[in-house]
């Protein structure tokens, strides 16, 4: 930035470039998510066409979320040496490429392999979207963005599954599959054409003062705080997949027996999320001096575990409204913790955001399939005990090492530099 020029003080809410930052990182995150968990839709027609188990089908939802942990840091890397903006656009392009190619995998190998690398590519969205926020948008207003933002993964992770499962039911997963592919590349374009220039951006010079990357890294594992944060991702995370990996085979079974495509439309739980994910940062808004993002993230992981024993349920209506209830629980702790890394970094806001992701994706990938294993062996009752596991870790983590913090902390000017 110019040393002349007035120190960049964010997108005030409510303006045009307010307006552009949210709506050019919803289009992201619908680009990214639609196509991340497009083959969670269609777990048991892959399975059934591939001549594989269940655990082995939902390696290619884990194949995806490992290549994104993997690539969260080398992508926040690149952001903090070339800009956030060209290094969401470049991650963005190449997934969409990838995906395109992903419906025509000739076996099993081959899909991972591309999933693998199409996860890689998505990395550099999750991985650089909340530094770009935090950067140009008012920090009064943080939060809020940051639950928009998360809202709008929510609709992509929607997207992506109701629109891959129907059509895997009328066709095939490939078709289902493609056709998301080709959603996130319309949404892809939304994203060049909205997303505002970089203003609050300073690039890291090899001969800026301070910590390398590895020390950035070092500083923010070190810190219980942002650790405490990296767990509830893993953890609530990896329960939160196991869920929607195996839902849509236990539905298939007695007592439900329902059609794959009917059992996709349970997806529109994730409708909760969109809502939650906004809902929480304004409560911990409103609750700044009685414990803020604290009571709410606790508040969140309780929700959770209600959800999931209605999910226990032999009875339809008592399975969706569990699921709804657990998955507004889920992006509204997703939303507390995701948005509350970056500022609590004192060095290396992007890598605190990317740690995060890889953390987060970590557990999609490792506790996501894990479940599985509890469910081949248990079932469904097997499954949400290790889920129940999950989140009872993840709250008393939080309890333990998070201080309650009021929303919006003065500014740090240590937090200049990323």
């Amino acid at each position: 930035m110019n040393g002349n020029r007035k120190p960049w003080a964010g997108h005030a809410k409510g303006s045009r470039g307010y307006r552009g930052v949210l709506i050019g990182l919803t289009a992201a995150g619908v680009a990214t998510f639609a196509q991340l968990y497009s083959v969670q839709g269609v777990l048991p027609g892959l399975a059934a066409d591939l001549d594989i188990s269940a655990s082995s089908a939902a390696l290619t939802v884990s194949a995806a979320t490992l290549g994104l942990a993997a690539a969260v840091i080398p992508w926040s890397a690149a952001a903090d040496r070339f800009g956030r903006l060209p290094v969401m656009r470049l991650a963005i392009l190449a997934a969409v490429v990838l995906g395109l190619a992903v419906p025509f995998s000739p076996n099993l190998p081959v899909l991972l392999v591309l999933r693998f690398a199409e996860g890689a590519a998505m990395g550099g969205i999750p991985a650089v979207a909340l530094a770009y926020l935090s950067e140009e948008v008012s920090r009064v207003h943080a939060a809020v963005a940051a639950g928009s933002y998360v809202s709008g993964t929510t609709i992509g992770g929607l997207a992506g599954r109701i629109v891959a499962a129907p059509l895997s039911d009328a066709a095939n997963w490939r078709v289902g599959v493609g056709a998301v592919s080709l959603l996130a590349a319309v949404a892809a374009v939304v994203f060049m054409l909205t997303a505002p220039k970089q203003q609050g951006f300073s690039p890291l010079r090899r001969t800026d003062p301070g910590p390398g990357l590895g020390g950035r890294l070092l500083l923010n594992l070190r810190n219980p705080r942002q650790l405490s944060l990296y767990l509830q991702g893993f953890l609530l995370m990896g329960g939160f997949v196991a869920v929607y990996n195996y839902l849509g085979f236990r539905l298939g079974e007695a007592p439900f027996s329902l059609p794959q495509g009917v059992a996709s439309f349970l997806f529109l739980a994730y409708l909760a999320g969109t809502w939650s994910s906004r809902a929480a940062g304004t409560l911990a808004g409103r609750l700044a001096g009685h414990g803020g993002r604290k009571t709410v993230l606790l508040a969140s992981i309780a929700v959770m575990a209600g959800g999931l024993a209605l999910t226990l349920a032999a009875w339809l209506p008592a399975v969706i409204a569990g699921l709804v209830v657990f998955t507004a629980g889920f992006f509204a702790a997703h939303s507390i913790a995701s948005g509350w890394t970056p500022f609590l970094a004192t060095s290396g806001r992007a890598q605190a955001s990317s740690l995060y992701n890889l953390f987060y994706y970590a557990g999609s990938s490792v506790l996501g399939w894990a479940g599985g294993l509890f469910f081949q062996a248990w079932g469904w009752s097997g499954l949400s005990a290790f889920v129940a596991t999950l989140l009872a870790v993840s709250a008393a983590v939080a309890a333990a090492a998070l201080a309650p913090e009021p929303l919006a902390a003065p500014a740090n000017p240590a937090l200049k530099k990323p």
